[in-house]
């Protein structure tokens, strides 16, 4: 792979992690629980959870560039 910017023949591939969101829905836990006891605490677990989205790039040792393909 060469460098868009300056040319360099140079390059190696990056992955970037993002994360969002939540582990954990105390207000979940708590309905659960009134409803089925302590059972329904695990109730806070379900649904959407975190969410992790990875990216990979190339990135030029030279100047630093750094592009997606």
């Amino acid at each position: 792979m060469r460098c868009p910017r300056c040319g360099n023949m140079n390059c190696m591939v990056i992955s970037e992690s993002y994360s969002h969101g939540t582990d954990y829905s105390a207000g979940k836990g708590c309905i659960g629980a009134l409803l089925f006891g302590p059972i329904g605490l695990l109730c806070g677990a379900c649904g959407g959870g975190r969410k992790i989205k990875n990216t990979h790039y190339w990135v030029c040792q030279q100047c630093g560039y750094k592009w997606r393909m």
